[in-house]
């Protein structure tokens, strides 16, 4: 019995499939390397939001930022160019930090994104707005409050309430990649490429957050991406406060110590 998924293949590109493999591809998607009959590799992904993830590759490769070109899309699968992954090196993380600085360089005229997205089951609303405090309280931390612990969660509303105070009204709408961790980054020999993009525009800290949240970056990335505004460090716990909730959403309580460490770290 033929795959679906590579019976969509084929009817997308033309060409049969030969032979497939499987590729990491995180907690929420399948994806696997496919060798067609014409000698081609290619990567497929499965998904419920794989036609919006194809329009956000497109617009990151737009802004001249480094994401693996897109062969089409339909309904549940994602086709896309293969990319051979090697091991973190200096020369990729120079890359990064040039793309991401070109990336953060494509501006919108508000924060948020014209359509909602999410990570598995934890809807990510991107309603837009003007003032860049109330987006990241309303749309950011407020709709996970419910997941936590009383005391917990009324120390993030008091967060919330201090945001105005905290965060810029205004800063530049940045195209961000929104789920920028290591894991999101395949290096290739010479190169760096962004991939699983959750796109919205923001804060360009957002990223730098979420890229330091489970790793440390070389310092050839910060030397390629430049300087950051003085008080990056508390912002830094505020932004990351975000996907220590997905976490808790997604993969359960022991992510909550997370979470307690980002509100202490922010001050609250």
């Amino acid at each position: 019995m033929t795959d679906p998924v590579h019976q969509t293949v084929e009817t997308l590109l033309g060409v049969r499939v030969a032979s497939a493999r499987p590729l990491h591809g995180g907690d929420l998607s399948q994806v696997q390397r496919l060798t067609l009959t014409d000698g081609r590799r290619i990567v497929a992904k499965t998904g419920p939001l794989v036609v919006e993830e194809a329009r956000m590759l497109r617009d990151i490769r737009a802004a001249n930022a480094p994401a693996p070109r897109v062969l089409a899309a339909r309904d549940t699968v994602l086709v896309m160019e293969f990319l051979p992954e090697a091991q973190a090196h200096a020369k990729g993380w120079t890359a990064l930090g040039e793309g991401l600085r070109h990336l953060h360089s494509a501006l919108g005229d508000s924060f948020g994104w014209d359509r909602d997205y999410a990570f598995g089951d934890v809807a990510i609303p991107n309603t837009r707005h003007r003032n860049w405090a109330t987006f990241w309280g309303d749309t950011r931390i407020r709709p996970s409050l419910f997941a936590l612990p009383a005391p917990l969660a009324r120390r993030a509303e008091t967060l919330i309430d201090a945001l105005p105070d905290l965060l810029p009204k205004a800063p530049p709408a940045a195209l961000l990649h929104g789920d920028l961790w290591a894991g999101n980054v395949l290096f290739t020999a010479d190169a760096a490429f962004l991939i699983d993009p959750a796109c919205y525009h923001g804060d360009r800290e957002v990223d730098l957050a979420m890229l330091t949240l489970f790793a440390t970056p070389h310092p050839a990335f910060w030397q390629a991406y430049g300087a950051l505004e003085p008080g990056w460090e508390r912002r830094r716990a505020i932004y990351q406060l975000w996907p220590a909730l997905v976490h808790l959403r997604l993969f359960g309580g022991s992510y909550q110590s997370m979470v307690d460490a980002k509100l202490d770290a922010a001050g609250f």
